[in-house]
């Protein structure tokens, strides 16, 4: 570790495959930069991926952490950035600092879906100035935020945490994991599904029953019966994969009440999705295939473009729901990935300690 301010600072920032690393990397040359303006010279950073671990009890294996510090000349200063959601008595925790090991841990998720790259750098920051890398004092006031509350540990050390706030810190470390999902662009992975979906959508097309129900249905009739076959495709997608989990521990109860949480956004996300595609795709193939005058004759009202999309959209929530019962044939191993990469590690040890 480095005991003169003159000798330089070496930091390691370790990020997990996925969100964190793509993070990470985006923000690796202004990281570099507030290091210089931060430390004398000569300022070294190096970004690493790496899959950080989760104990039993919650707590993150920092065994790894330290393995590969040492293949790094001993960076005065490690940060890892996990997409693990980490809980402080029921606050989401945003960071923590470890002294004696030189290490902070920011978990992803609770930055939020939308971070802004000065969030993260605030966040990277203000620990790395806390774990005091150099024997010269450093103010890290400059990257504090408001309504962030950085607590330090009552037996004494230098222990310290960075939480948010209960329920607004929740929230957003929901959404930071659903960012993690990148559901838009793994829905095409329900592809029995959208195959089932679009074969019976099709039927819309060609019945003009579907055709008459629709003209009467009232809108907002119609908008219920699409988030009804939502909800529904939902629904069966997490029971019949086994998605919702029970936590094999009293203390793991409310992380895994966030994976489930994050579970449901993520498939509600995929299957609108899904929903809106179909609902274009039968509309244009309907407004190539039913003729004007003949949809005229069957619905006794002028053939507007609101008509054809009530059509498409009556028919797509048809498909919808049938496309639940195509999912069936999609792998279970491929549709736990889809809903958060990690819900597998924390089943894993949860289990392991039962």
């Amino acid at each position: 570790m480095a005991d003169d301010p003159m000798t330089g600072v070496n930091v390691l920032l370790v990020a997990d495959p996925g969100l964190p690393t793509a993070r990470a990397r985006s923000i690796e040359d202004e990281l570099q930069q507030l290091l210089d303006e931060a430390f004398s010279p000569p300022i070294t950073l190096d970004v690493q991926t790496a899959m950080l671990r989760l104990r039993p009890d919650d707590s993150l294996d920092l065994s790894d952490a330290i393995d590969l510090a040492g293949e790094y000349s001993s960076p005065d200063a490690v940060l890892l950035l996990t997409e693990i959601p980490r809980l402080n008595d029921g606050h989401p925790l945003i960071a923590e600092i470890f002294p004696e090991e030189q290490i902070a841990v920011i978990s992803c998720p609770t930055l939020g879906a939308f971070t802004s790259k000065r969030r993260i750098l605030d966040t990277l920051m203000a620990c790395t100035l806390r774990l005091k890398p150099t024997s010269a004092p450093r103010d890290s006031s400059r990257f504090d935020r408001s309504w962030l509350h950085w607590a330090q540990s009552s037996d004494g050390t230098d222990h310290s945490t960075l939480r948010a706030h209960r329920v607004s810190g929740g929230a957003r470390t929901i959404l930071g994991m659903v960012a993690g999902n990148e559901p838009l662009k793994t829905a095409p992975r329900l592809s029995s599904a959208l195959a089932a979906a679009s074969a019976t959508g099709a039927f819309g097309i060609f019945y003009n029953s579907i055709w008459v129900m629709s003209t009467y249905l009232s809108t907002p009739r119609l908008l219920g019966v699409g988030a009804l076959a939502i909800v529904a495709m939902t629904a069966w997608l997490i029971m019949s994969n086994g998605l919702w989990d029970s936590p094999k521990r009293d203390n793991l109860a409310r992380v895994v009440l966030l994976y489930n949480l994050s579970t449901v956004v993520t498939l509600l996300l995929c299957v609108l999705a899904l929903y809106g595609a179909l609902v274009l795709l039968i509309l244009a193939g309907g407004m190539i295939v039913i003729a004007p005058e003949y949809m005229e004759s069957v619905i006794d009202e002028a053939p507007v473009f609101a008509r054809y999309l009530d059509v498409a959209w009556l028919s797509a929530a048809m498909g919808v729901v049938a496309g639940a019962l195509g999912s069936s044939f999609d792998l279970r191993t491929n549709l736990r990935t889809l809903t958060h990469g990690q819900r597998e590690r924390q089943r894993k040890y949860a289990e392991n300690d039962s």
